[in-house]
């Protein structure tokens, strides 16, 4: 009843920008007009009277006041620069990034682009922009390809990634814009903060930060903590010991009708990831052991039993970590990607260690510790962008006070979004998916299928591999990594099917027909890289199909012959 007396908030708040989006209209032929070094020398200008404010709510103004003309001065070099100009929804998405709201805008709407404007914005102030993305990269990307924009307008643009040195750290951090993954930027925060020296902190002060995949990053892991560890030492015999004795103990089946306890050594709660031993477990445990108590402070058993259960059957290979260099590497849940570097705390990883017979690691104990969603709201302005922030509307506003605005699409929407369907078992589920896909598949039309673990994206794969349909699988696994971006690409093409795990922020543009620019790198590849390796006398190359001496211009002219005919007709 208030939507219809009131109107929809949402497009009473579109409204308030209307405006301000003409009057950067207005200003685009002016700005045309001006030389490189004068749209320079514009923006030092700005930098200078923004900058020299030192009170911050006439600096607010200031910003509030110059808004148009600096958005209009970012959209002239990004012509200029990228051959890329922000569209009028484009513009109304800064400005709602610039009130540090959350901008909700649809997959392909150039969210990447839209984040050039507010951070031109708040770099004016020469107080640092974070520009925050789910993995190094897309911060790599971003910052090579949105940075240019920013370089050519005379701002200094850093790059933190995960294998730089505090002095390099340090340099990017004192750049006007730097771009960083959420986790780099949380544990040079706790560094920083362990730092004996002034000197050895290479953060300054938080001021504006924009967050790629809001939901991602304040939503799905927000309670996950970053921990700062260091060794503890720790008799490595018990977890081997642990291992071994965890085999020789028996599962408790299920609770029987009366309710009386069933026979067997421990019992699984996988809802709580935990495990108990029983009465019976403890006895057997103590013989074993050679111990009159598991929980003995002179000597502890309890704590390396219970995790040695854990290990063998809550944590899985190949599904929450995998073997990777003779290390187990633990998968993340939420993405399906490797995480090296990353251990789990309490002793856990050294009883996965001991039960895959991997050189144990030693134990640590937590130094520093804090959750992205307590880092994140150090921020004095904190602003993020996504393609479903409605659906989490409540939970931005409550935790972080933090609005969400829906930026309309620049055109019309021509994709359709069907209701949801419910299976009775998660096998009928599956089975229907594989159906479907194959169907879709026979009728030569792309099909992309999401996943949330690596072991559901095998389930999947098994199935469409039962039904002999040609499929990719991305997901954890270590071959999968380095064809990461070019299974992406692909997944447009005609017939293609594509399975993967959790996709957000993968950062490879999907274009229905193929994306042309891999196909002519996998193309030419293939082409010229056995010309190029000169063959061992034992070890000759295959011949390629293509070559054919015979044929008019030479093996190169047909094969791309066959290329063009095969694929760039899908983007006519």
């Amino acid at each position: 009843m208030l939507k219809l007396l009131l109107g929809d908030p949402n497009t009473r708040k579109l409204k308030r920008y209307q405006p301000i989006v003409e009057e950067i209209n207005f200003l685009e032929e002016e700005i045309s007009q001006l030389t490189d070094d004068d749209l320079r020398k514009e923006t030092q200008n700005l930098k200078s009277k923004i900058s020299s404010e030192l009170d911050l709510r006439k600096q607010k103004e200031l910003l509030e006041e110059f808004l148009p003309k600096a958005f209009s001065i970012v959209r002239e070099a990004s012509k200029r620069v990228l051959d890329m100009r922000h569209f009028d929804v484009q513009l109304i998405g800064g400005m709602v990034l610039n009130e540090c709201q959350i901008a909700e805008m649809k997959t392909g709407e150039g969210k990447t682009l839209v984040a050039t404007l507010p951070c031109y914005l708040n770099a004016l102030t020469g107080k640092g922009v974070h520009v925050v993305t789910v993995n190094d990269y897309l911060a790599r990307r971003d910052a090579e390809w949105m940075g240019q924009v920013h370089r050519f307008l005379g701002l200094s643009v850093g790059l933190i990634q995960q294998d730089m040195n505090p002095f390099e750290r340090k340099k990017n951090y004192d750049c006007d814009i730097t771009y960083a993954t959420n986790s780099e930027l949380g544990f040079d925060y706790l560094r920083d903060n362990m730092a004996i020296d002034i000197s050895e902190v290479v953060q300054r002060k938080f001021n504006y930060c924009v967050i790629d995949e809001v939901d991602s990053i304040l939503i799905d892991e927000a309670r996950t903590p970053l921990i700062i560890s260091g060794q503890v030492e720790r008799p490595q015999e018990k977890y081997q010991k642990a291992a071994e004795l965890s085999l020789a103990l028996v599962k408790a089946k299920e609770l029987s009708k009366d309710g009386i306890d069933p026979e067997g050594d421990y019992e699984v709660d996988e809802k709580q990831r935990s495990c108990i031993l029983t009465d019976q477990g403890f006895a057997k445990c103590e013989e074993y052991l050679g111990v009159n108590d598991l929980y003995n402070p002179q000597d502890p058993w309890a704590h390396y039993i219970t995790n040695a259960l854990k290990a063998k059957e809550l944590f899985i290979k190949d599904v929450n970590y995998i073997i990777k260099n003779d290390e187990a590497v633990i998968v993340d849940e939420f993405t399906g990607r490797v995480m090296p570097g990353r251990r789990w705390s309490d002793g856990q990883h050294q009883a996965i260690e001991a039960k895959e017979s991997l050189q144990i690691q030693p134990e640590t104990q937590t130094l520093a510790s804090i959750t992205y969603q307590n880092f994140f709201l150090l921020y004095p302005g904190l602003a993020g962008m996504t393609g479903t922030a409605k659906t989490e509307e409540v939970e931005f506003e409550k935790t972080y006070k933090l609005g969400s605005t829906v930026i309309p699409t620049n055109q019309i929407r021509k994709r359709q979004d069907w209701s949801d369907q419910v299976f009775k078992t998660e096998i009928g589920k599956w089975k229907a998916v594989a159906k479907e896909t194959a169907q879709i598949h026979k009728e030569g039309r792309p099909v992309l299928v999401g996943t949330t673990s690596v072991e559901k994206s095998e389930l999947l794969s098994s199935l469409l591999s039962d039904e002999k349909i040609p499929h990719n699988l991305l997901n954890a696994k270590p071959e999968n990594v380095e064809r990461e971006a070019e299974i992406v690409a692909q997944a447009g093409r005609a017939g293609a099917v594509t399975i993967a795990t959790n996709m957000a922020g993968r950062g490879t543009d999907i274009i229905l027909g193929g994306n042309s620019d891999y196909m002519a790198r996998l193309k030419l590849k293939e082409i010229l890289i056995p010309l190029l390796v000169k063959p061992d006398n034992e070890h000759k190359p295959p011949i390629p199909k293509q070559r054919n001496s015979k044929s008019k211009g030479g093996f190169f002219y047909k094969s791309w012959f066959k290329f063009e005919k095969e694929h760039i007709k899908f983007f006519n």
